[in-house]
């Protein structure tokens, strides 16, 4: 392959989003499209939807399809990639591992050849703070040392390793972003999160508080100030404002860099129940269950080097702020996308 360079010298034409028709994907695709770039998303709707890509150039495909990735960056005018296609639950990667190899290692180096061939020069990587495991101090800074303790931190670390190669040999500039728990949905109303089976925490809380499945509680032994998790909670909008930053900042200085990518400020699980009853009224009913294998007590970000090189500041830091948003879209769509169905 050889070294890509930037077609025509144009650094601002169509953003290739894979996973854009995901939760953060899709947020990330609206972004963009506000900012008046040119968006093709690209996205297999195993996890995706397809009411999520609101109205954009949508192709249905594979990551490990380099033959229909390399036909949509030549035929679309594609001079960067976002990267969202990747399987994300912890406990799944634990039973099967091979799944998450082929599809978040494998995928993503399809996605790599695609942009070397094609000769597209600048990827936005998004990776994990499970590429840190056990963390043996918070807050989590960029150079903490990286020892995943199960298969997706891996399989998001070992392109993070990848990436200097590709770099180097082919001239792909990157930027890895590291988020914490995303949160949230678009303050429009028009995307939200919808997961089936749903793993996350305010969702599960909200669907606990309208009399639905009562939320399970994994441990309240931690060594935490009320004896569940503390975790970092960042705003899905203001994740895809970073990917935005991210962008400009390779298009006007290729530059490879890896930021973690979270609020700084940890909430614990009880935290977020009470928040969810603030803003809903309604008490969230819950039990508690015996901890998960792995889940440190501790886990949040310093997000002072993205604040300070790339200019990123959360707008919607506070926790009530988050859920108000996943309320709103919960409420008005509360069985997901399928009340947008025509």
């Amino acid at each position: 392959m050889d070294s890509p360079t930037t077609r025509s010298g144009d650094r601002r034409g169509a953003v290739l989003v894979t996973g854009g028709a995901g939760y953060i994907g899709s947020h990330a695709a609206k972004a963009l499209t506000g900012a008046g770039r040119r968006v093709v998303i690209y996205d297999n709707l195993s996890e995706g939807h397809r009411q999520a890509a609101l109205g954009a150039d949508l192709v249905v495909g594979d990551t490990r399809d380099v033959s229909l990735l390399r036909t949509v960056m030549a035929t679309r005018g594609v001079t960067a990639v976002m990267h969202f296609a990747a399987w994300a639950a912890v406990g799944e990667s634990v039973r099967d591992p091979a799944g998450y190899y082929g599809n978040n290692v494998e995928g993503t180096l399809s996605v790599l050849r695609a942009m070397a061939e094609e000769r597209v020069p600048s990827f936005i990587f998004s990776s994990t703070c499970a590429v840190f495991g056990e963390p043996i101090e918070v807050p989590l800074v960029e150079s903490h040392p990286t020892r995943p303790i199960n298969a997706y931190g891996e399989t998001k670390l070992a392109i993070e390793r990848a990436l200097p190669h590709y770099e180097r040999a082919y001239g792909l500039h990157s930027i890895c972003l590291r988020y914490f728990n995303a949160a949230g949905a678009d303050p429009d109303g028009e995307i939200g999160e919808d997961h089936h089976p749903e793993r996350h925490l305010i969702p599960l809380a909200l669907d606990a508080a309208v009399g639905r499945t009562p939320l399970q509680v994994f441990g309240d032994d931690y060594p935490t100030r009320d004896g569940t998790c503390l975790r970092d909670y960042i705003h899905v909008t203001d994740l895809a404002q970073a990917h935005l930053l991210a962008l400009d900042a390779l298009e006007r200085e290729p530059r490879s860099a890896v930021y973690n990518l979270g609020n700084g400020r940890p909430f614990s699980v009880r935290d977020v129940l009470q928040s969810v009853a603030r803003v809903t009224g309604r008490q969230v009913p819950h039990a508690i269950a015996p901890r998960r294998a792995g889940d440190p007590a501790v886990l949040y970000a310093a997000n002072t080097r993205i604040q300070a090189e790339l200019g990123w500041i959360p707008r919607f830091a506070d926790l009530d702020m988050i859920i108000e948003t996943a309320w709103r879209w919960f409420e008005a769509h509360p069985h997901g996308y399928q009340d947008r169905e025509a």
